[in-house]
């Protein structure tokens, strides 16, 4: 059994809090980027976490609820869980507003389920890339060569950043507070 042992001890290592920081940094991060990127900061974070099937091999959550208010106006949550059996469950976000609702969802929030807005039609989308196949695990949509490409372009002088290190920071910024409030 001594051969073992470091192993077992690395992979002890590898979920640990202060190594991966939580479930939201590790596997939720793009969904807290969305929901800055479309409605802004937040305020007022009331956060529920628990480890329902993860708590022998993590230092953290595999499944929270949070609660807050957006500055700007508006009021919001974020439901979470790498606590299911046998595949993911969809990915989604609601928005429901004084002129309308839309519901982006499908396994990789891929989809434009529903959209009724006064006065909007909805135009046809293209199709969206299939998602990553990793063998057992299906990930998340095939985007990340588009940012890949575009730090390639700008670094060659050819586009303009999409995506700058502040807007990242501030994500960090709003899962830690989001980790402070539990």
């Amino acid at each position: 059994m001594e051969p073992r042992q470091p192993l077992l001890q690395a992979r002890q290592l590898a979920w640990k809090k202060d190594l991966d920081g939580g479930t939201l940094f590790t596997q939720f991060s793009h969904f807290i980027d969305i929901m800055y990127w479309l409605f802004g900061d937040i305020e007022n974070i009331q956060t529920r976490l628990n480890s329902f099937n993860h708590q022998h091999l993590t230092e953290f959550e595999d499944s929270g609820f949070v609660t807050f208010d957006f500055v700007n106006g508006g009021m919001g949550c974020i439901n979470f869980s790498t606590s299911v059996w046998n595949q993911n469950l969809e990915s989604s976000m609601t928005i429901i507003a004084e002129n309308g609702s839309v519901k982006i969802g499908g396994q990789y929030m891929n989809e434009v389920e529903i959209c009724n807005i006064r006065d909007y039609s909805m135009p046809e989308l293209a199709p969206t890339n299939p998602g990553n196949d990793y063998g057992a695990y299906k990930g998340s949509a095939q985007n990340h060569n588009f940012v890949i490409e575009n730090v390639i372009d700008v670094l060659k002088g050819r586009a303009a950043i999409t995506t700058n290190a502040l807007e990242g920071l501030k994500v960090v910024e709003i899962i830690e507070r989001i980790y402070c409030n539990k």
